[in-house]
């Protein structure tokens, strides 16, 4: 496989969206440069059915490095999510069941190969689940894999020492999660991994195992978050249910996009568009020139709606958003559906307005449903062909 050492792009993938290499960003920048090929791993768990903007950061960095010729994988934790990855968290996870995961899972690969080519020939991308050697793992196995590290490392995470200061449950099933995650590093034999700074523990427990397993130095790249610059809130998150999903309609993604703060405009056009960094700073001046954020995050809205979907969605989208937001009108085209099932709670979910019953519920509880243009007051209200549902003032369905 030919490598391509172009030094311009090679900076790049060493600079946008990128907060820390370990051990250095020199270290990767010789091996990049060497024209070797290189195995890159990013892992996710499946802990709800779709996969967000906020993780396209790091699949857009691997679609840069696959271009440059290097080996990418992408790692499923189907086995670590059964555990429950305490990075970052104030509570233990909820543990999830093998079905749990089955269904989570589904649509994984449909939705990162909106970024990643995974039909590529010469050079595959390989998609893969940690059970396939953790869920072999012996418990002696595991006793050998705790011996690398000491309790008193377990507990320098910030969560774990902030659970113990408030005197919160800290279970020790807890501690296994980065033994696991850094094991696949070991399994893999992987050269560099790739994920956000909530992983960086994680991450260097990988680091650590490689080195005692195979005697090889793993490369630790950590990628920025999707926050907002005023707060320091994530924009997306699976475990608050928050976020744009990639599996989203184009109508979804364009009207979230719009609620976005405008201090999130220049962050999220660098983490999440193909948009050149000289674009994106001229958008930057723009802003601070006075420009209307509004007119900003339109842009921003059709740039991510044409990287997942295509540029005609962006545009009807956009016209969708007008109607609907700007004008409060019922838009003329209106989704149609024949649902299994006319129960209300079921046609929202069924049309993707609502991602689960749970939260069907909640909007009609809230006042948030109509169905023609009357509140619905019952999740027991049956529709009936011809009606329009709507949630909120952008969301329509009309039942056929």
């Amino acid at each position: 496989m030919k490598i391509n050492t172009d030094p311009k792009l090679i900076e790049e993938v060493l600079t946008r969206s990128i907060d820390t290499i370990y051990p250095t960003k020199e270290d990767l920048k010789k091996r990049l440069e060497s024209g070797g090929q290189l195995t890159f791993y990013l892992g996710i768990d499946p802990t709800a059915t779709y996969v967000h903007l906020g993780h396209a950061t790091n699949y857009i960095i691997l679609k840069r490095l696959h271009k440059l010729g290097h080996k990418i994988i992408v790692l499923v934790g189907d086995f670590t999510a059964k555990i429950g990855d305490p990075s970052d968290k104030n509570a233990a996870r909820k543990r999830l069941t093998d079905e749990d995961v089955k269904e989570n899972v589904k649509t994984f690969k449909d939705q990162i190969g909106k970024i990643l080519d995974f039909e590529d020939k010469e050079n595959p991308i390989e998609f893969k689940f940690n059970s396939e050697w953790l869920a072999k793992l012996t418990f002696e196995d595991v006793v050998d894999l705790a011996s690398n590290f000491t309790v008193q490392r377990m507990l320098e995470r910030d969560s774990f020492e902030k659970r113990i200061k408030e005197q919160k449950p800290l279970y020790v099933h807890e501690f296994f999660y980065p033994l696991m995650q850094g094991y696949d590093s070991v399994a893999m034999d992987v050269d560099v991994e790739v994920g956000g700074t909530d992983q960086t523990f994680n991450m260097l427990a990988g680091r650590t195992l490689l080195k005692n397993y195979k005697n090889k130095e793993k490369i630790v790249v950590t990628t920025t978050l999707l926050e907002n610059p005023a707060t320091g809130e994530k924009l997306m998150s699976k475990s608050l249910g928050t976020g744009i999903g990639l599996d989203e309609s184009p109508n979804e993604m364009f009207g979230k996009t719009m609620r976005m703060p405008d201090e999130a405009i220049v962050q999220v056009f660098i983490d999440c568009t193909y948009k050149t960094m000289e674009e994106i700073e001229e958008i930057k001046k723009q802003l601070e020139g006075g420009a209307n954020p509004r007119d900003l995050k339109v842009a921003l809205a059709k740039e991510i709606v044409k990287t997942y979907h295509s540029e005609e969605e962006a545009e009807k989208a956009e016209e969708y958003f007008i109607n609907t937001f700007k004008n409060k009108e019922t838009p003329d085209e209106i989704p149609e559906l024949k649902p299994a099932s006319y129960n209300i709670v079921d046609v929202l979910v069924e049309s993707k307005i609502c991602k689960s019953k749970s939260e069907a519920r909640q909007m009609i509880e809230q006042g948030g449903v109509k169905v023609n243009d009357e509140k619905v007051e019952s999740i027991e209200l049956e529709t009936k062909a011809s009606d329009v549902v709507q949630k909120g003032k952008r969301f329509f369905v009309k039942i056929t």
